[in-house]
């Protein structure tokens, strides 16, 4: 579909996204963007401004993760682009097709010293797939076309459009079209391989990671685990994509599969440090990825298939032969009880000072199954990970391996938008609620309700357990203990309560999640108690 339209830069520029079917825009006030707000007035066009810049281009993330189609942010010149690269970098590590479109200084009197005048392009480069200044008001479509494209395209990732002040301003005539994407068609020789390393596998394993949720390929991963009969580990927005009643899904057992497994298939997701950078011993590595680019160059793989995972899953369900692995996954199993039922004691256990764990088994008897829970934060949301099993694909939202703090906000922003009638839920380190927690006045002017989880133990948690362990001392990392988290939510006009005592849990997160506002629930927990961490990270 196309159409031909006369506006200024802003109005182009909108007419470009609505093609594209992007419904609403992020920001923060800025004259430099003044014309993409006159644009969305006009139309009636919503738009979410925010407290720090940050914060809307988590919030454009979290829309495009959940709705696999582009998230918007408008970000004024200079500070304001410069603010909005954490958000850019998160969503390239999260191949998140996000689009930034940013204020720029005038062209015409550049060097000249303007306001906020610096070239953000060579800034933003590394971060996007495209990064360019429109020049020619009447290619404003063109230009925001090429980018969503670019955005789309696997591996999907953000892109950067900036505007001179005389170019968003001025007015042409153009010509809007809808951008287009071609599928990456796998090689059907690598495919066929990997499905018939799979179907010889006496012990295969597959995890699942973002990609198969980013590229609508669900149902053709559970049509591949099934017609194989592999068992199922899931990260990231992966979580969720056989649900945890499923025979073939697990969660609790991942060590043992992947220290005992002869093939291990990694599907949508990188072989970084949350997966010992591929080493699984002597297991046979799959590694299928969306793109040529995203194959694993520093460990050895026995076949990596590229292209669109809904096709390549889609074959490997129709060439695979299924193997009786009846034994196999029976062990698997025995060992996901039995963590299941430690795990079942821990969130349950009583004791003086709160432990994360009992946060979390309250939290488990509130949450809908189609509940979207955001993770913020260190240790904490480490905890999250481990206790709260996602039933449903596309309901887990957490900062992914670049580990940004301070997407909480934005990320709930941008879930409340998409989902108005679902339960919103940030799980957020008292550490990570500094870098956003203002913007719940964002939230609460918006009318946007969420339920925010603070476990404040008045540490850094992620950094003093270790430093301590390895200097038998730390530095740097501790927080003023029992801060009242809530009450700075209530003095921006939102609601909150602080929860010392276990037995209060479940009261104040029901009412949390019955008050229609943004409610913050402050729970101090044991600062003795350190996740048990084994990822290695470099």
């Amino acid at each position: 579909m196309t159409e031909t339209i006369e506006g200024h830069g802003g109005a182009l520029a909108l007419a470009a996204l609505r093609q594209a079917g992007v419904r609403e825009l992020f920001t923060l006030s800025g004259g430099h963007i003044f014309p993409f707000y006159d644009a969305a007035v006009q139309a009636g066009f919503p738009l979410y401004d925010v407290r720090h810049e940050q914060t809307a281009v988590f919030a454009a993330e979290a829309v495009a993760k959940l709705t696999r189609r582009p998230g918007v942010a408008a970000l004024t010149a200079g500070p304001g682009v410069t603010n909005g690269i954490s958000g850019l970098t998160s969503a390239y590590f999260n191949a998140v097709p996000v689009l930034v479109l940013g204020g720029r200084a005038p062209q015409f009197r550049w060097g000249s010293g303007s306001l906020q005048e610096i070239d953000h392009i060579p800034l933003v480069a590394p971060v996007t797939k495209h990064a360019q200044t429109v020049t020619d008001v009447g290619d404003v479509p063109g230009a925001v076309k090429r980018a969503l494209e670019a955005s789309l395209t696997a591996h999907r990732g953000p892109s950067f459009l900036d505007f001179p002040l005389e170019v968003v301003f001025s007015t042409a005539e153009a010509v809007v079209e809808v951008p287009h994407v071609q599928p990456v068609e796998p090689d059907p020789d690598d495919v066929a391989k990997a499905a018939k390393l799979l179907a010889e596998a006496h012990r295969p394993v597959i995890v699942a990671g973002s990609d198969v949720y980013a590229g609508d390929a669900v149902e053709a991963l559970r049509a591949t685990a099934e017609a194989l009969g592999v068992p199922v580990f899931t990260n990231g927005m992966g979580r969720g994509a056989l649900p945890p009643e499923h025979p073939l899904a697990f969660a609790k057992a991942r060590r043992a599969a992947l220290d005992r497994a002869d093939v291990v298939a990694v599907i949508g997701t990188p072989l970084d440090f949350r997966l010992s950078f591929g080493d699984f011993g002597s297991a046979q590595v799959v590694h299928i990825v969306d793109a040529p680019g995203q194959r694993a160059q520093h460990v050895s793989v026995a076949v990596s298939p590229a292209g669109d995972l809904r096709l390549i899953l889609t074959a490997l369900a129709q060439a695979g032969v299924r193997t009786a692995h009846a034994d196999w996954i029976g062990e698997l199993r025995a060992v996901e009880t039995a963590a299941a039922e430690k795990h079942a004691a821990e969130m349950a256990a009583e004791s003086d000072l709160i432990k994360p764990a009992r946060v979390y088994g309250e939290l488990r008897k509130v949450l809908d199954r189609d509940a979207i829970t955001i993770g913020d934060g260190g240790d904490f949301v480490s905890y999250a990970g481990r206790y709260l099993e996602p039933a449903q694909p596309g309901t887990w939202l957490d900062p992914g391996p670049y580990g940004c703090l301070g997407t909480g906000m934005g990320y709930a922003m941008g879930a409340r938008v998409t989902h108005p009638d679902r339960q919103i839920c940030v799980l957020m380190g008292d550490g990570a609620s500094g870098f956003s927690l203002m913007d719940a006045e964002s939230l609460v002017r918006q009318k946007l309700p969420v339920v925010i989880v603070v476990g404040n133990n008045g540490i850094w948690g992620l950094e003093k357990h270790p430093m301590r362990a390895v200097y038998g001392y730390d530095v740097a990392a501790d927080l003023q203990p029992g801060l009242r988290y809530d009450t700075v939510v209530e003095a921006l006009g939102g609601a909150g309560e602080t929860v010392s005592d276990a037995a209060q849990l479940g009261p104040a997160l029901r009412r949390a999640f019955d008050s229609g506002v943004p409610y913050l629930v402050n729970v101090l927990t044991d600062p003795a108690d350190a996740y048990p961490r084994s990822a290695n990270l470099a």
